[in-house]
């Protein structure tokens, strides 16, 4: 059976979007990330990276959520679009990974977890999170799904962190990005999204932010001992 390794956050919820929609059976493994269980030498064979999501699948592993969405999608070829959408997909999905993702995730680290306030850093990063829901707005002008005529990968992958749009960019959330704020309500109506979201509620994950939870999340903010 499948095993998906995770926590509560934005990227490991994208995967269990997924396996919700497609009803895919799969064994939960917990990785308490604030506990540092990711820095361990049995999950660091499962995922180099030290971060969650993984899967491991008939002795496979694959890590990263969009590595896994690709994975899944194409292994079950359910939620993969349409090929002929295949350069498409391709091309907002790594928009999604490689800046959608990171910009909300380091908005996030430097206006509420950072040991200090570094106006340029809060700055630059959410204004380039700005910049990349304002092209998504764009994009979903007279659009239904990210991605052709379906839903499919695209939109699971991007819900993942527009879902935490307030925490990203402040109250106001996805007000000032009409067509986002549509397609948002859309994916947020199928009742898999409810499913997803509660994923691991009975799990006592460590919700305390304290030095043990900081050495794990950004170890490389401390010095060697």
């Amino acid at each position: 059976m499948l095993k998906f390794y995770f926590h509560q956050g934005p990227n490991p919820i994208k995967v269990s979007l997924f396996l919700q929609e497609t009803g895919l059976p799969y064994e939960l493994v917990p990785v308490d990330t604030l506990k540092g269980d990711q820095h361990s030498a049995e999950y660091r064979a499962i995922n180099p990276n030290g971060k969650v999501p993984a899967i491991e699948d008939d002795g496979l592993r694959v890590f990263d959520s969009t590595a896994i969405l690709l994975y899944l999608s194409e292994k079950t070829g359910q939620l993969a679009g349409e090929p002929k959408d295949r350069a498409e997909m391709l091309s907002w999905l790594m928009f999604i990974a490689s800046g959608l993702g990171p910009y909300s995730g380091q908005s996030v680290h430097f206006n509420r977890a950072a040991p200090e306030k570094i106006p340029y850093a809060i700055n630059r990063y959410l204004r380039e999170a700005q910049r990349h829901y304002q092209v998504l707005d764009k994009h979903l002008e007279n659009r239904q799904y990210i991605v052709g005529e379906q839903f499919s990968i695209a939109d699971i992958s991007a819900w993942g962190w527009i879902d935490r749009a307030k925490i990203v960019l402040g109250d106001e959330g996805l007000t000032p990005y009409p067509n986002l704020l549509r397609w948002f309500a859309a994916v947020d109506s199928r009742p898999t999204v409810e499913k997803a979201r509660n994923i691991g509620n009975d799990i006592e994950f460590k919700s305390d932010l304290d030095e043990l939870a900081q050495r794990a999340l950004y170890p490389q903010n401390f010095s060697k001992e």
